[in-house]
Parts: C-alpha cells; structure tokens; sequence
C-alpha cells in the first residue's frame, strides 16, 4: 500500500507524525509512504525509514512572489509531482488552509480531520473522508488515532516510537570533541524567548563543570543572538544556520540539552537525549515535547500567561544539572 501525506510544516509538527507512521508500518504490511512538505523542512520525513519519496512545497517563497512562481514553472513542476503517482491513500495530516488547498491541487479523494477536529475551518472542505479525534490532547495521540481509524486496526496504547536512526547521521566537522551540552536559545515568538543574560549566566555555569556549550541558529538573527549570548564563555560556541541532518547528528551526541519551546526540542526528545523545555504560553499537554529523558519547566500562569523571564536559572540549574550526572 502506497499512502501519501500532506503535512508543510513546522518542525516539531512534522517530528509529532513520525510516530503514527511507525504505528502503521507495524499493522499494515507493504506500507510505504510519500510526502509533501515544505522546503525548509525537507529533511525531516526522510529521516523515517518508511517515507520513499518527497514532494517538495516552497509556499513560504512562492506568497512573497507569486508572479515568479508562476512564470518560472515552479507552480507547474510541484503540481505535475503532487499528481505523478497513483495512491492508495492521501491523507492530510495537517488540517490548516495551506494544507487543505495542496489537497484540493491532489486529483485524488484525501482523508482528514472533521470540522470539529481540524486546525482551521474550513479546512475540511477538502477532504472526502473525515473523521472525528478529539482535540484536547497531544497532536502525537491525535494523529496516531487519525491513522488507525483510516487504516482499520486498534490504537495503540504503547509509547509513541519516532523510527529514527540517529547512527545514520554522519559527525559533522562542528560538532566538539569534548563532552558537550546543547542549549537550544532560539523560538519562533519573542514570548517563548528566555533572556540572553539566563542564557549566558547557564553557558558559564556548564563551561565551569568542564562542558563546550553549542549554540544552533537557524537564521542570521539567530546567530547573532548566539553570538551574544557566547560573549565572554570561551567554551561556548555559536554556530551559524546548519543543515538538520548535522544538527541531529550534534544533539544526538550532546550530553544534555536545554531548550526554548521549539523545534529543535522535539529533536532531542526523538534523540532520546536528556533535556530540559523551557515553557510559558505552550501548552505543554497538547504539543509538548514527548519522549524518553524530556522534562519540562513551565513559567507560572496567570491571566496572561507566563513570562519566560520568570523562570530564573537558579531554578533551572537546580533542574539541569542532574542530568549532566545520570
């Protein structure tokens, strides 16, 4: 059987469907997957050893210049790749807008959330098949009943398993020598940013216990506030935007991580590498990080949610450390 998935983006969405995947391929022999995602994320999926082939989305490039798009034929090719192949299955995993006008592109019946399940209506206006999951738990739960229901077998009540070889990932020239820990400073919203001085006040702690202290960006703003936040820690360093492939392969091999609420968290939680999230207006229950060795550390709520400057480092260093020591 031959399915395709329609999931664009972002990071930890695409690491939270890997384990509905691993589901599937364990109750439904000769299953094999093809996948439509977005460019900057495309090295995500092949990471799964049952997704064969990547259709490849620039949506995020194309609305900034639709006219060009058009005239130099990328929205051609990526139609004409989207309805290359005959599926058993499409099924769109996403369930926003942007998802739901690629299933509307798919010259094929796609499966999908409901109206009360998907993420944004109306969304699912676009697919033949829908079903009904309930909203209030995490997306990993979510998307592993979405497939046994289209597929037919009983839901699992294991732990989910990501299927992810980190042994795959050659060692990058980067990546130290020396024990190191990984500390994940960057996130999409400034809410979700803990301050350049806790982060600084940490690397110093770490470099003083004998640890390098590796800073990833994923983009040039990122890389200057690593460079700030590695002012004055000779053991810290900050590396400049970096393919995921070598990413994984450094935080596979870091002895701990501290993270901001973001991709790269999920990354260690599918790693298995001991790792503290750091959360203020995330609902940890619906998409944190979910895995072996993950702990979260959550700002105090009020009517406003929390503010990550109040989550002081004493507090996480109390945390923290012990996992530099199990």
């Amino acid at each position: 059987m031959r399915v395709l998935i329609i999931k664009l983006s972002s990071m930890g969405d695409l690491m939270h469907a890997l384990p509905a995947l691993t589901d599937a391929v364990n109750n439904v022999p000769g299953i094999s997957f093809d996948w439509v995602v977005d460019e900057n994320f495309a090295e995500v999926p092949k990471w799964h050893p049952a997704v064969e082939k990547l259709i490849v989305s620039a949506h995020r490039r194309w609305k900034k210049n639709l006219r060009a798009a058009w005239i130099n034929g990328e929205f051609k090719g990526f139609y004409k790749q989207l309805n290359h192949r005959d599926y058993d299955l499409v099924i769109d995993l996403q369930s926003n807008l942007k998802s739901a006008l690629v299933s509307l592109l798919r010259r094929s019946p796609v499966s999908g959330y409901d109206h009360q399940s998907c993420r944004e209506k109306p969304a699912h206006l676009s697919y033949k098949h829908q079903y009904s999951i309930p909203v209030n738990q995490h997306a990993i739960a979510r998307q592993r009943q979405l497939f046994a229901r289209i597929f037919g077998y009983q839901e699992p009540n294991t732990a989910p398993e990501y299927n992810v070889n980190f042994t795959q990932f050659a060692s990058p020239d980067i990546k130290p020598k020396n024990k190191y820990v990984v500390f994940v400073h960057n996130a999409s919203w400034e809410t979700k940013l803990w301050p350049v001085n806790y982060w600084q006040d940490a690397s110093q702690r770490a470099a003083d216990l004998g640890y390098t202290v590796v800073l990833p960006s994923g983009n040039d703003k990122e890389f200057k506030r690593a460079q700030k936040i590695a002012e004055g820690c000779s053991a810290a360093i900050a590396l400049s935007k970096t393919n995921l492939d070598d990413i994984a392969a450094i935080i596979s091999g870091a002895t701990a991580m501290l993270c901001s609420d973001t991709g790269l968290a999920h990354l260690a939680a599918m790693a298995a590498t001991p790792a503290i999230t750091l959360y203020a207006v995330t609902d940890t229950s619906l998409i944190g990080t979910v895995g072996n060795n993950q702990r979260h550390i959550v700002a105090a709520q009020d009517a406003n949610n929390g503010s990550m400057s109040d989550i002081s480092v004493d507090r996480v260093w109390a945390e923290f450390l012990p996992l530099l020591t199990e």
